[in-house]
């Protein structure tokens, strides 16, 4: 398409591109430069980074100073951390968020050659140019950038596996099949459910080549050798764990213990009794066990009854007297309240709440690391916190509506990523403390859809136009 445009078209089309990479490079350099992230999480990975490095270890160093192996993360950003240390310095996070910078602009570079791809010829340059200008300045995924977590280097990756599924059905070659290969194995070491998109994709780069001239032999060769491939660093992983902790573990346990540290399943089910939005993850959820549960911060859906209010502030008591800490007996008491709920609502703890906090973590905003940064800007600004609240959630709303749009333009690959949504959001339905940053990984796609959506619609807006100007003309003719 580019090679039809005229020169002054190319240099324009140039130009685009430049100036969107720049706005989204100023944007996440704001961040880096007033907002800085380094949370608890930054810490845990960074450790387990420096004892790559010094120790040779895949372990945590605790407050005691001991250190100790772990398996309660996968094994995918310890060691994107470790090369950034070996590089630029152990502990130089900032040099991890200029990288990350790097790799969330080279992500949105590859979503806007994805959506020249899959898109309407008649509208696939625009709608690859919106593309990059929506995930550039996108304040969603920017925070993320400058926080040294999982999410930018996740979020490169299912861009690249994103592009080279077009790129193997445009070419159906090895380079474009390994490249597929390795972007949805970066994705699923980086966080344990980064593996949907491997489960949701990897289909799609094969049924789609049924009836072309690639021979059926060479597909399944290369079908089989990127299985093997993907695989590979899940068997070397689980054998780590087989061997050190004698427990069978390819991934990462859901509540990020390792073997004999207690999970408190008691307490998690009756999270799920009531837990519903961001603010009792955060206030909550968070804290417990070692800070006290605060009775006044629970949502009135968290007692049906007079008795079921004492019971709690009874479990409550006991937990400050024991040091704040969930002993087996609060768990059981924990489990046995739960327990009275369900039985009482069932609808509501197995469909309506589950399907709450699945909302609540799609339509909130994902900017919990950053609201959290920005209140003192906000403050010291004069700004009222509730306006970019506001604004947040419009601009979320916005991307999201765009995306269904273009969802209804069909482009390629449109049943494979709405199959992503949802199967991404069943299982945010399983989740007891919503974090609105879970619906992240899905992004990518938004901000590919968003890009049809939004050109696509206005050339047909264009289209309606023109034709009802020339009507008269017409008429009169």
């Amino acid at each position: 398409m580019e090679s039809q445009l005229t020169p002054l078209g190319r240099k324009m089309n140039w130009l685009s591109i430049a100036l969107a990479l720049a706005g989204g490079a100023v944007m996440r350099l704001w961040m880096l430069k007033d907002l800085p992230q380094i949370e608890t999480d930054t810490l845990l990975y960074g450790s387990m980074a420096k004892n790559l490095l010094q120790l040779g270890q895949f372990a945590i160093t605790g407050t005691d100073g001991v250190v100790h192996e772990t398996l309660i993360r996968l094994p995918g950003y310890p060691l994107f951390l470790a090369a950034c240390f070996k590089l630029f310095g152990v502990s130089n996070y900032n040099a991890v968020s200029y990288v990350q910078i790097v790799l969330e602009l080279a992500g949105c570079l590859l979503l806007a050659a994805f959506v020249r791809q899959i898109a309407a010829p008649k509208i696939k340059q625009g709608a690859a140019h919106w593309t990059l200008w929506l995930s550039a300045l996108c304040p969603f995924t920017a925070s993320y950038a400058v926080a040294p977590l999982t999410e930018t280097p996740t979020l490169f990756a299912i861009a690249l596996a994103l592009w080279a599924l077009a790129r193997f059905h445009a070419e159906p070659d090895w380079g474009n099949a390994l490249w597929f290969t390795f972007a949805i194995t970066c994705t699923a070491l980086l966080r344990p459910d980064g593996a949907l998109l491997g489960v949701t994709l990897a289909p799609a780069l094969l049924l789609g080549l049924r009836g072309t001239a690639i021979p059926h032999a060479r597909l399944v060769r290369m079908g089989a050798v990127c299985v093997l491939l993907a695989l590979l660093p899940f068997g070397i992983w689980t054998a780590r764990n087989w061997l050190v902790f004698h427990v069978f573990e390819p991934l990462a346990p859901r509540y990020a213990t390792d073997p004999g540290e207690p999970i408190n399943p008691g307490w998690q089910r009756w999270m799920k009794t009531w837990c519903l939005d961001f603010v009792s993850t955060y206030d909550i959820y968070w804290n417990v066990p070692g800070n006290p549960l605060d009775l006044n911060k629970l949502p009135r859906r968290a007692f049906d009854s007079p008795a079921q209010y004492d019971e709690t502030a009874a479990i409550a008591a006991a937990y400050d007297d024991n040091g704040q800490d969930l002993s087996p007996e609060l768990d059981r008491r924990f489990a046995q309240l739960a327990a009275e709920r369900v039985k009482a609502h069932p609808l509501r703890y197995y469909l309506w709440l589950p399907l709450g906090r699945m909302a609540d973590m799609w339509l909130r905003p994902r900017v919990e690391n950053l609201n959290i940064d920005l209140d003192w800007w906000v403050y010291s600004h004069h700004y009222a916190e509730t306006r970019f609240s506001w604004a947040y959630a419009a601009l979320n709303a916005l991307y999201l509506l765009l995306a269904f749009v273009g969802l209804c333009f069909r482009p390629r690959f449109w049943t494979w990523m709405l199959l992503y949504f949802v199967l991404r959001s069943a299982l945010l339905t399983t989740i007891e403390a919503p974090e609105a940053r879970y619906t992240l990984e899905c992004f990518p796609m938004v901000f590919s859809l968003a890009g049809i959506g939004l050109y696509g619609s206005y050339r047909k807006m264009v289209g309606a136009f023109v034709r009802r100007k020339n009507l008269p003309s017409l008429h009169a003719q």
